[in-house]
C-alpha cells in the first residue's frame, strides 16, 4: 500500500489554510503547476476528491477537512520524531506552539516569559491567545501543541496537568458606593450589581461556580466582551466584579481606581496545562509545567 508523502501533506495543509493554489504554492516555495500536481496526486492516492476547484477559489470538501486535521497531527508527530531522534542535550528546545486564554495571558506571560527565555534559551515559543473552546479545537486539529488554561474545563481527548490555584478577589472602585469591601456580603449587593464577562469566556463560569453566585438577579444583564472592558466598567463604578489573584499589580489595573480585596471564602480557579493524549512530548510538557508552577504558583 502506498502512503502520502510528507511533502504532499504539507502542501495540502497549506492549501486548506490559504484557500488559494497560487498563494499556497508561493508559501511552499514551489511553482503553482508542481503544487497542483502534488495535490492531484494526493487525491488519486487517497481515491477521493479533497477540494472543489473554481477559477477564483478553493472549497475544501468535508472529507478534505478531516484529512487536513489528520495531516496536521501527522506533521506534528514527524516533527516530534525528528526532535527525539536528535537527542537534544537540553530540554525544551526548538519550536513550541502554546495556546493561552485571554484571562491568563496578560497577567502570567509578562512574569513567565523572561524566566522561560533565561532557563530555556533554545526554546522557540509561539503564542496563540484565544478562548478555551477555540484553542481546544486547534489543539485537536494539530495547529497547537500545548494549552495554558483555567480548570475545570471539558477537554476531551486531552491530558491535563494542574499547576496551581488562582484565588478570586473582589474587584471594586476605591470608595465605591456599591459595596463596602471590608464588610462584603453577597446578600447585601443590589440587583444587577455584579459585572461579568459574556458567555464563551470560561472566567465567567469559573466566577459563578467558585464565588457561589446562585442568585442571577445580582448579575447584570449587560456583559463585557473583554477584561479591559470589564475593568473600565468597574472603574466607572457601574458594578463590582471578581478577578483572579494574578491580576493584582498587573498593567490592566494600572491607572485605574479599581482595587482588589480578598474574599473570606476560598474561591479559586485552577491553572493547568493540556495537550493531546498520547503526545510524544508529554514528559517535556510536564517539565514545563513544573517550571511554571515553581516560578508562578
Amino acid at each position: 500500500m502506498k502512503y502520502p508523502t510528507i511533502k504532499q501533506l504539507r502542501y495540502f495543509v497549506a492549501l486548506c489554510e490559504d484557500g488559494h493554489f497560487g498563494r499556497a504554492a508561493a508559501r511552499s516555495f514551489v511553482s503553482q503547476s508542481a503544487f497542483s500536481t502534488a495535490i492531484k496526486d494526493l487525491e488519486v492516492l487517497l481515491g477521493t476528491q479533497l477540494v472543489d476547484r473554481t477559477k477564483r477559489r478553493v472549497t475544501v470538501a468535508p472529507i478534505g477537512q478531516e484529512v487536513a486535521t489528520l495531516a496536521r497531527l501527522c506533521l506534528r508527530d514527524v516533527e516530534s520524531l525528528v526532535e527525539v531522534a536528535a537527542k537534544r542535550s537540553e530540554p525544551l528546545a526548538g519550536p513550541l506552539r502554546l495556546g493561552v486564554i485571554p484571562t491568563i495571558a496578560p497577567f502570567l506571560l509578562p512574569v513567565l516569559m523572561p524566566k522561560l527565555r533565561h532557563r530555556f534559551p533554545a526554546l522557540k515559543l509561539y503564542l496563540v491567545e484565544e478562548e478555551t473552546a477555540r484553542l481546544h479545537k486547534r489543539l485537536l486539529e494539530g495547529e497547537i501543541d500545548l494549552l495554558l488554561v483555567a480548570l475545570p474545563y471539558d477537554l476531551r481527548s486531552s491530558e491535563t496537568l494542574p499547576l496551581f490555584k488562582d484565588r478570586f478577589y473582589l474587584a471594586a472602585r476605591r470608595g465605591s458606593a456599591l459595596t463596602d469591601p471590608g464588610n462584603y456580603r453577597f446578600n447585601r449587593l443590589a440587583p444587577e450589581s455584579i459585572l461579568l464577562l459574556e458567555d464563551g469566556h470560561c472566567l465567567r463560569q469559573h466566577t459563578l461556580d467558585a464565588c457561589k453566585i446562585r442568585k442571577t438577579e445580582k448579575v447584570a444583564r449587560f456583559s463585557a466582551s473583554s477584561l479591559l472592558t470589564l475593568v473600565e466598567m468597574v472603574d466607572a463604578d457601574l458594578g463590582i466584579t471578581f478577578l483572579p489573584e494574578m491580576a493584582e499589580g498587573s498593567a490592566l489595573l494600572r491607572n485605574t481606581q479599581v482595587r482588589l480585596y480578598p474574599l473570606a471564602e476560598k474561591s479559586y480557579r485552577e491553572i493547568g496545562l493540556a495537550w493531546r493524549k498520547g503526545s510524544a512530548r508529554g514528559e517535556e510538557f510536564r517539565l514545563l509545567g513544573k517550571f511554571i508552577a515553581d516560578e508562578c504558583g
